[in-house]
C-alpha cells in the first residue's frame, strides 16, 4: 500500500507541476494575482508530493520489500543499513527519484524563502521551475517507474553493485544533485527576466544567493566524489578525468564564472546579457551531465547503465530546454541596454577576464568529453581523450587565471591600475618569491615545475591576506581604526579571501601529489620488507576476514619510519556472493604532510601478492582546500545584503507589476 501511495503521489506531483508552469505564467502576463498568487501553492504541494514518494521508496529499500522491481535488482536482506538507505540513489530510477525531490525542494524554497520577490519575476520563475518538474516526472513516469511490481515477489534481492557499497557514495550524490538541480533556480531567474526584458542590480543581488547555495553544494559533491574514487579505486590519483567526472566539473567551471558575472552586473549595471546566457549555460550542462550518465553513451565506473530509448528521452528534453531557453536569449538579449563603460584595466575588466578564461576553460572540457562520443557515431572507431589533452589545454588556461586573481581582486572598479595592484601586494609577491626559492633549493633542478607550482599557491593565499589587509588598512591605519573596519566588513568580503585562499591550499596538495608522488609496485610475501621514501614497509600478514555481506582478503603492512613505528595499514580484497563481484579497500594512513596509501592486488603464481605502494605528499591539503573553498561560499551567504537585496528600480518591471507579495517589505529580495 504505501508503495502504491508513493506512485499515485508522484502522479499527483505532474498534476501540480503542470498547473505551476502554466497558469502562475498567465496569471503574470494577465497581472491577476490569484493565478499568479498560484505558483507558492504549487510549489509546495508539489514539494510534499514528491517527499512522500521519495520516503515511500526509502521504506520499501528499508524493509527490503523485494516486491518493487527497483529494490530487487538493488538491495539484499544482507546489506547494512546505511548500504540499504544509499541504494535507494544508487541506481537510475532511485536517483531520479532524488533528482526530482531536489528540485521540488527549490522550488519549495523560492516560493518560502522568496516572499520578498516582486510578484510576476516570482509566478514566472516558480512556472519555469514548474516545467522543468513536468518534464522530469514524465520521464520518471513513463521510462523509469522507481514503484513497478513483481508477482510472485522474490525472496531475496540481486544487491547492490559493490562499488556503490561505500559511506562516501551514501554523500556524494545528495550533494551533486543539490548543486545540479540548485541551478535551475539561477536558470528560472534567468528566464523570468528574459520574459520581462528586466536585468538590473536587483535582479544580480536576487540570482546570487541561489547561484552561491548551487556552488557550494557542487564543490562539495565533486570533492566527495573524488576523494570516494581516491580511497576506493586504488589508483592511486584524485582526478582521472573520467567523461562523468568532466560532467559534473563543467557546470562547476560555468557556475563560477556566473557568480563573478553577477558582481559585475550588481555593482556596474554591465555584462548583464552575459550573465543570463552563463545561467542558461550552467543548467543547460547539468542537464547535459544527466544525460550523458543515463544515456547509456559513457562507459565509466560512475555511469548508470541504462537502455538508450530512455537517453533519447533525455536527450529530446535536453534540446527542447536549451534550445528554448537559446531561442528566448536571441529574442530579447538585444533589448537589454548595456551598462556603463569599464577601462580594460580595472575591477570589470579582471572579471570579465576570469569569464572569459573560465568559458574557455568549459568549453576545452566539452570537447575533450564529446569529441570520442561524435566520432565513433560517425564511425571513426573509439578512441579515449585522457590527462595529456588537458594538460596540455586545459592547465595553460588556468595559469593565467590564477595569477591574476590576487591582481584584480586588488583593482578599482571603473579604471585600476596594475602597477597600483602589485604595489599592494609586496607581502604576497614576497611569499612567492621565497616559496620558489625554498622549493628549487630543497627538491632538485628537475623539479622546476613543482617551485612554479608551489609558489602560484602561496601567490593565491597571501594573495587573499593580502587583500583582507587592504580592505582594512592594516599598516596603514591605526589600530583600533583598523579593528573598526574590520569589524564593519561585509561577509563577502572575507568570503572571498576564504575561498580564494581555499584555492591556493588545495592547489598546494595538487601540485605536491602529482609532482612528488613516490610509487613502488611490486610482489611480496608475507614477512617480506621493502623501501618507499623514508618508510620501511613489512607485509605483516595476509588471511581471510568475513564483514555482514563480504568475505575479504586482508593485508596488514608494518610502516617504521627509522626504525619508530608509524602505521599498521590495512588494506583488503573483497568479495560479495550475492553480487558476485570484487572491489579493492585501499589501505589508506593520512598525517597533516603525507598519506601512506597501500594497495593490495593479486596472488601471484608463485603466492607472492602483488602491492601498489605510494606515498602521496601533502594529498590532505586537497580536501582541505576544497572545504576552505566551500566554507567561504558559506560565509558568503550569510552576508545582510544578500537578504535585504537591492532595490527595484523604476523602469525594472516592464513586463509587468513590481507589486510585491502581501507580507513582504517591498520589491526587494529576500534569498
Amino acid at each position: 500500500m504505501i508503495v502504491e501511495l508513493g506512485h499515485f503521489a508522484l502522479v499527483v506531483a505532474l498534476g501540480l507541476a503542470i498547473v505551476q508552469s502554466t497558469l502562475p505564467m498567465l496569471g503574470a502576463q494577465r497581472h491577476d494575482l490569484t493565478l499568479m498568487r498560484l505558483a507558492n501553492t504549487t510549489a509546495l504541494a508539489q514539494f510534499g508530493c514528491v517527499t512522500i514518494a521519495f520516503a515511500a521508496l526509502t521504506w520499501a529499500y528499508v524493509s527490503s520489500d523485494f516486491s518493487v522491481v527497483n529494490v530487487y535488482q538493488n538491495s539484499h536482506d544482507a546489506k547494512p543499513l546505511i548500504y540499504k538507505i544509499s541504494g535507494v540513489w544508487g541506481n537510475h530510477e532511485g536517483s531520479l527519484v532524488l533528482w526530482v525531490w531536489i528540485l521540488a525542494l527549490c522550488g519549495a524554497a523560492v516560493a518560502w524563502w522568496g516572499r520578498n520577490l516582486p510578484l510576476p519575476f516570482k509566478a514566472r520563475s516558480l512556472a519555469v521551475q514548474g516545467l522543468i518538474g513536468v518534464a522530469f516526472l514524465l520521464f520518471l513516469l513513463l521510462t523509469s517507474n522507481p514503484f513497478e511490481r513483481l508477482d510472485p515477489a522474490p525472496l531475496e534481492g540481486q544487491g547492490l553493485n559493490p562499488i556503490l557499497q561505500d559511506p562516501g557514495l551514501a554523500f556524494h550524490p545528495p550533494m551533486l544533485y543539490l548543486g545540479y538541480v540548485g541551478l535551475s533556480v539561477t536558470f528560472a531567474f534567468a528566464m523570468a527576466a528574459l520574459i520581462e526584458g528586466r536585468v538590473d542590480a536587483s535582479w544580480a543581488r536576487w540570482v546570487r544567493p541561489w547561484t552561491l547555495a548551487a556552488w557550494v553544494a557542487l564543490t562539495a559533491g565533486i570533492a566527495l566524489g573524488s576523494w570516494w574514487a581516491y580511497y576506493t579505486l586504488g589508483w592511486g590519483g584524485w582526478w582521472f578525468w573520467d567523461p562523468v567526472e568532466n560532467a559534473s566539473f563543467m557546470p562547476w567551471l560555468a557556475a563560477t564564472a556566473l557568480l563573478h558575472s553577477a558582481i559585475v552586473v550588481e555593482k556596474r549595471d554591465t555584462l548583464k546579457a552575459w550573465t543570463i546566457l552563463l545561467a542558461i549555460v550552467a543548467f543547460s550542462l547539468s542537464l547535459l551531465g544527466t544525460f550523458l550518465v543515463r544515456s547509456g553513451v559513457l562507459t565509466s565506473v560512475h555511469a548508470f547503465a541504462v537502455d538508450p530509448d530512455r537517453g533519447s528521452f533525455i536527450l529530446y528534453m535536453l534540446i527542447l530546454a536549451i534550445g528554448g531557453a537559446l531561442a528566448l536569449f536571441a529574442w530579447r538579449a538585444p533589448l537589454m541596454q548595456p551598462g556603463g563603460a569599464f577601462a580594460p584595466v580595472s575591477r570589470e575588466g579582471g572579471l570579465l577576464l576570469n569569464n572569459l578564461l573560465l568559458a574557455t576553460a568549459t568549453a576545452t572540457v566539452l570537447l575533450g568529453t564529446l569529441y570520442p562520443l561524435a566520432l565513433e557515431v560517425v564511425g571513426g572507431g573509439k578512441i579515449s581523450v585522457g590527462p595529456p589533452f588537458y594538460n596540455a589545454t586545459f592547465v595553460p588556461l588556468m595559469l593565467p587565471l590564477l595569477i591574476a586573481v590576487p591582481i584584480g581582486a586588488m583593482l578599482a572598479w571603473k579604471r585600476g591600475s596594475v602597477v597600483a595592484a602589485l604595489g599592494r601586494l609586496k607581502v604576497a609577491m614576497a611569499a612567492t618569491l621565497i616559496t620558489a626559492i625554498l622549493t628549487f633549493t630543497l627538491l632538485d633542478a628537475a623539479s622546476l615545475g613543482a617551485a612554479f607550482g608551489f609558489a602560484l599557491a602561496a601567490w593565491l593565499v597571501f594573495g587573499a591576506l593580502d587583500d583582507l589587509r587592504a580592505k582594512i588598512g592594516l599598516f596603514q591605519l591605526p589600530l583600533p581604526r583598523a579593528w573598526q573596519r574590520l569589524k564593519g566588513l561585509p561577509a563577502s568580503a572575507f568570503a572571498v579571501s576564504i575561498a580564494h585562499a581555499g584555492l591556493g591550499v588545495m592547489i598546494t596538495g595538487m601540485i605536491a601529489t602529482s609532482v612528488l608522488q613516490s610509487e613502488r609496485i611490486l610482489a611480496m610475501q608475507p614477512g617480506d620488507t621493502t623501501t618507499i621514501g623514508s618508510y620501511d614497509v613489512r607485509l605483516a600478514s595476509v588471511g581471510e576476514v568475513e564483514g555482514p555481506n563480504w568475505i575479504a582478503v586482508r593485508a596488514v603492512f608494518e610502516t617504521t619510519r627509522n626504525g619508530s613505528p608509524v602505521a599498521d595499514i590495512v588494506s583488503e580484497k573483497r568479495f560479495y556472493p550475492v553480487e558476485g563481484q570484487s572491489t579493492t579497500q585501499v589501505g589508506l594512513d593520512t598525517s597533516f604532510w603525507r598519506d601512506l596509501y597501500f594497495v593490495l592486488g593479486d596472488q601471484t603464481p608463485e603466492g607472492a601478492w602483488a602491492v601498489r605502494l605510494y606515498v602521496n605528499p601533502l594529498a590532505a591539503w586537497l580536501w582541505w582546500g576544497v572545504g576552505i573553498m566551500s566554507f567561504g561560499g558559506l560565509v558568503s551567504l550569510f552576508d545582510r545584503r544578500l537578504r535585504v537585496g537591492a532595490p527595484t528600480t523604476a523602469t525594472a518591471h516592464r513586463g509587468g507589476s513590481a507589486e510585491p507579495e502581501p507580507d513582504g517589505p517591498g520589491a526587494r529580495a529576500s534569498a
